[in-house]
């Protein structure tokens, strides 16, 4: 077992799911939007674009709720095993830990690829 600051860890774990929520109330939002886009008269590329940026926000949506999830999972066995292993967390916790961070880096890189995938749709369906 390994004695760590604990704080630091909880500390990740709640700023990972505060940028997760963010993400979440923003690709809601861009949800709404497109939903409103659909109402002016678009060409067959702009809808294909529209159903594509629709899936892909649902599907990162989803993402964003299971690694929420899992981060909250995680923050609460940090808490467990703190109280129970006086001070002290498994080696497996600590590995868990970083692949979280992992996940949550690659998830990230891909919801700024997608926000500016919709950022530049919107550019250019509102402009033509």
């Amino acid at each position: 077992m390994v004695q760590v600051e604990t704080s630091q860890l909880t500390g990740e774990c709640n700023a990972w799911r505060d940028a997760l929520r963010q993400y979440r109330d923003e690709f809601s939002r861009e949800k709404s939007e497109l939903q409103q886009i659909c109402s002016h008269q678009l060409s067959k590329d702009q809808l294909q674009e529209v159903e594509h940026l629709h899936n892909q926000l649902h599907i990162q949506l989803i993402n964003i709720h299971d690694l929420r999830h899992a981060i909250k999972s995680h923050a609460r066995l940090i808490d467990f095993e703190m109280n129970v292993n006086s001070g002290h967390l498994r080696e497996e916790t600590l590995a868990a830990h970083e692949m979280l961070f992992d996940q949550y880096q690659s998830l990230d890189l891909t919801l700024h690829d997608l926000r500016h995938e919709f950022n530049h749709f919107l550019s250019v369906t509102t402009t033509s």
